[in-house]
C-alpha cells in the first residue's frame, strides 16, 4: 500500500456532519483503504525515555540525543530520520532549559513544519492543517483556562528566530490537537505511547457502528474496511468504545468532540436493551434493579481504589461478591456484569489463578459477542486474552477455539503483518499442535504439558493497570 495515495477516497459534504470521506470504489473486509504517516507526532511525557521518538517502538535500550539529552531513538537510523523534525526542537529545549509537555511539543513540531512547507496542502494530504476543525469556540471555562496556559508556555518555548505566528493561529493549532489528536500505540498495539496529527484521518466522521477501523502499524496509520463498502458510501470510524448505552455515548461524544451523534445505533437505541439486560425468569422489580446498579457503581469505585494501590486480592474479593449479588438480577450482557467479568478475569490471570480466570473470561466473551461488531478490534483483543487464559488453565479446546476466533478478527482489523497478528498466528499453530496431541492421547498430553511448564517459566500476564485500552483518538478526559 503506497502511503499518501488517496485515489480510493474523496472529500464530500456529509449531511449534518460537514466534510467527510467517501469511497471511490468497492471495498471488502480487511482491505486497506489508505495509509498515512503523521504530519507531526510526539511521545507521551511519561514514556519519553522508553519509546523511540521516531518509530514509537518500546525498546529496552535507547540512544539519547547527545545535544538536548531529551530525545531517545532505537539506533542511528531512527536518529537520522528524526533530525529534520528534531533539529528545531533540540535547540529550543536547550534554550528553554527544560522540556515542555507533550501538547506544547506537538504544537511546536506542527508549526515548524508549517514554517518549512507553508500552510497549503502537503503532498498526499486532502486537507491542510489550517483547515482542520479546532472547536475552540466550543471550549468550556476549564478548557479555555488550559488553552491560555498552553499558549503562554508555548510562547516562552518558541524560539525568537523562528517564524512568529499570531495568538489566534497558535490557539487554532492547540484546538486541532485537542479535536484531531490520534493515539499512537506501541509495536504490539497494547499500550498508548504517543499522539499524532493525521490530516486525512481527521476527515473521517464518527459512527458508533462504523464500516472502518484505524490501526497504527510500523510508523503509519491504516484505515481498514470492516466489511463490504460500496462505491460512494461514506467511510466512518468510531471515536469511542461502543460498550455503553446510547445516551452515555452521546454525552461522551458531545463533551469530547462537540457534536450530537445521529448514527442509527444512537437514534434507535440499538442494543441498549442488552447493555441494561436483566434476568427474565423471574424478572426483578425496578427497585431491585436500581439498587443493584448503585451497588455495582459503588463496588467499581472501591475496585479502582484497590487496583491503584496494587491490592489485587482485594479486587478479586470485591468482584466475586458483586458478581454473586448481580447473578439473580443482571443478564450476562449487562454492562455492570461485563465490567466485573473483565476486571476479575484480568486480575486473576495476573495472579496466575488461571482456572477461575478462564471461567470468567468465557462468560465475558459470550457477552461481548452479542454486543460488539463481529470485526471489532477490541473484541478481537479480548477474545485473544480469554483464549490465552483458557490455554494457561489447560482448557486446550476452548483456548484454541478462542485463539482462532481472535486471529480471524485481527486479520481484518490489524492485518497479517501487524506484530500482534503474527504473535497470534504462532499461538494458533502451537495450540493446534497441542490439541492434536491432546485428542490422540490425553494422559500423555498432560504429562508432557506439565513437564514443559515445569522446565519453562509460564508466560505471566502483564500487571493489570487502571489505564483503559488505548482509545482511538487522544483526548484529555
Amino acid at each position: 500500500m503506497t502511503i499518501g495515495r488517496m485515489e480510493n477516497v474523496e472529500v464530500f459534504t456529509s449531511e449534518g456532519k460537514g466534510r467527510g470521506l467517501k469511497a471511490t470504489k468497492e471495498f471488502w473486509a480487511a482491505d486497506v483503504i489508505f495509509a498515512e504517516r503523521a504530519y507531526s507526532a510526539v511521545v507521551f511525557d511519561s514514556l519519553v525515555n522508553f519509546v523511540c521518538h521516531t518509530c514509537f517502538k518500546r525498546q529496552e535500550k535507547l540512544h539519547r540525543c547527545g545535544q538536548c539529552k531529551f530525545a531517545h531513538y532505537c539506533d542511528r537510523t531512527c536518529q537520522k530520520d528524526a533530525w529534520l523534525n528534531h533539529k528545531n526542537e533540540c535547540s529550543a529545549i536547550k534554550r528553554y532549559g527544560k522540556v515542555p509537555n507533550e501538547n506544547i511539543r506537538l504544537a511546536a513540531r506542527i508549526m515548524w513544519r508549517v514554517e518549512r512547507e507553508g500552510t497549503g496542502l502537503t503532498e498526499g494530504c486532502l486537507v491542510a492543517v489550517d483547515d482542520l476543525q479546532n472547536h475552540v469556540e466550543h471550549f468550556g471555562e476549564e478548557e479555555q483556562k488550559e488553552l491560555r496556559v498552553d499558549v503562554d508556555t508555548f510562547l516562552q518555548y518558541w524560539p525568537p528566530q523562528s517564524q512568529q505566528f499570531s495568538m489566534q493561529y497558535i490557539s487554532h493549532i492547540f484546538g486541532v490537537i485537542s479535536c484531531n489528536g490520534f493515539t499512537l500505540s506501541d509495536q504490539r498495539g497494547l499500550q498508548a505511547v504517543g499522539v499524532g496529527i493525521f490530516p486525512n484521518l481527521g476527515l473521517v466522521n464518527h459512527d458508533c457502528w462504523p464500516n472502518c477501523t484505524v490501526i497504527f502499524n510500523n510508523g503509519k496509520i491504516e484505515l481498514r474496511a470492516l466489511g463490504k463498502i460500496s462505491e460512494g458510501e461514506e467511510l466512518t470510524v468510531s471515536y469511542i468504545d461502543f460498550l455503553n448505552v446510547s445516551e452515555e455515548r452521546k454525552k461522551q461524544l458531545k463533551k469530547q468532540y462537540y457534536f450530537d451523534c445521529t448514527c442509527e445505533h444512537c437514534q434507535k437505541k440499538l442494543k441498549d436493551d442488552l447493555f441494561l439486560g436483566v434476568k427474565d425468569d423471574p424478572k426483578p422489580s425496578q427497585e431491585v434493579v436500581k439498587e443493584m446498579i448503585q451497588f455495582s457503581k459503588d463496588t467499581l469505585e472501591k475496585i479502582d481504589k484497590a487496583r491503584s494501590e496494587g491490592l489485587y486480592h482485594e479486587v478479586v474479593k470485591l468482584c466475586r461478591e458483586c458478581l454473586q449479588k448481580q447473578e439473580p438480577v443482571f443478564a450476562d450482557t449487562n454492562l455492570y456484569t461485563l465490567r466485573m467479568l473483565s476486571t476479575v478475569s484480568e486480575v486473576l490471570s495476573y495472579l496466575q489463578a488461571f482456572e477461575e480466570a478462564s471461567y470468567y473470561a468465557r462468560r465475558m466473551v459470550d457477552g461481548y459477542m452479542k454486543l460488539y461488531h463481529p470485526n471489532n478490534a477490541q473484541l478481537g483483543m479480548a477474545v485473544m486474552r480469554a483464549g490465552l487464559t483458557n490455554w494457561h488453565a489447560g482448557n486446550i479446546e476452548v483456548g484454541h477455539g478462542m485463539i482462532c476466533k481472535a486471529y480471524a478478527i485481527l486479520l481484518v482489523t490489524h492485518g497479517p503483518s501487524h506484530p500482534i497478528t503474527k504473535d497470534l498466528e504462532a499461538m494458533r499453530v502451537q495450540t493446534e499442535m497441542e490439541l492434536r496431541m491432546f485428542r490422540q492421547n490425553e494422559f500423555m498430553y498432560h504429562r508432557m504439558r506439565e513437564a514443559a511448564l515445569n522446565n519453562q517459566p509460564m508466560q505471566v500476564m502483564a500487571e493489570p493497570s487502571n489505564e483503559p485500552a488505548p482509545a482511538l483518538f487522544h483526548k484529555k478526559q
